[in-house]
């Protein structure tokens, strides 16, 4: 509120609209319930501006929520299509190396994950398929997850090897050492600790994998002898 004795008549125009303005400003009454009124209405004129661009990003999130899941979705199926098999298809069966101190064996070098191939017998639901396993893996139960099997695509010129290991209840086949590879001392605490890269055999293939030397001592005296 400015008052008319501080500045010249002139300086007091009506716009278009029939404001009365001072230079860029508009002038409102010396009058509390006036000020009131005025704030309320342009919290009225504002509110619904804010909500409009609240739903627009609401929206906005949500086409983007929806278009992730569409995808997720589609890879899902896709994957769940490469894992289907027929009866009479040849599968792997996946199975974790263990060593005999009774954990996975976690190598630096890929180690393989799966053995057979088996043949599929008969679908088991929707996502179970039973498996002729041999004489060995009589101990296992022969349905298996679609998640447990990876499929085997036929080749004639392949000669296809069964894999003699006898796999644990739990899905888990024990790895033996086969050599001491190099060894290494490492600090740990301030206290020297020994560590052996032992070269383990997984089913095909060969793994590297650093151990504790006293620990390896204990389980495998022989590799030290």
């Amino acid at each position: 509120m400015v008052g008319t004795d501080q500045v010249e008549n002139d300086d007091f125009k009506l716009d278009a609209q029939g404001v009365l303005r001072l230079c860029n400003r508009i002038c409102i009454p010396d009058d509390v319930d006036s000020k009131r009124a005025i704030l309320e209405e342009g919290h009225r004129i504002l509110g619904p501006e804010i909500d409009r661009e609240t739903t627009e990003k609401v929206k906005l999130i949500r086409e983007k929520i929806k278009t992730s899941q569409s995808r997720h979705k589609s890879y899902h199926d896709n994957r769940r299509k490469d894992l289907e098999f027929q009866a009479g298809d040849h599968v792997f069966l996946r199975v974790t190396p263990v060593t005999a101190v009774g954990r996975a064996l976690k190598s630096k070098k890929f180690t393989p994950c799966f053995i057979a191939p088996y043949q599929i017998s008969k679908k088991v639901g929707n996502m179970a398929y039973r498996v002729a396993l041999p004489p060995n893996l009589s101990n296992l139960h022969d349905v298996f997850h679609m998640s447990q099997l990876w499929k085997y695509i036929s080749d004639t010129s392949h000669a296809i090897h069964m894999d003699d290991v006898q796999v644990w209840d739990n899905l888990t086949v024990e790895t033996m050492p086969v050599r001491i590879e190099d060894c290494e001392i490492t600090m740990l605490r301030g206290k020297e600790i020994i560590l052996v890269k032992l070269v383990w055999s997984a089913t095909t293939e060969e793994s590297l994998a650093l151990e504790l030397e006293s620990k390896m001592r204990k389980s495998y005296p022989e590799l030290f002898d």
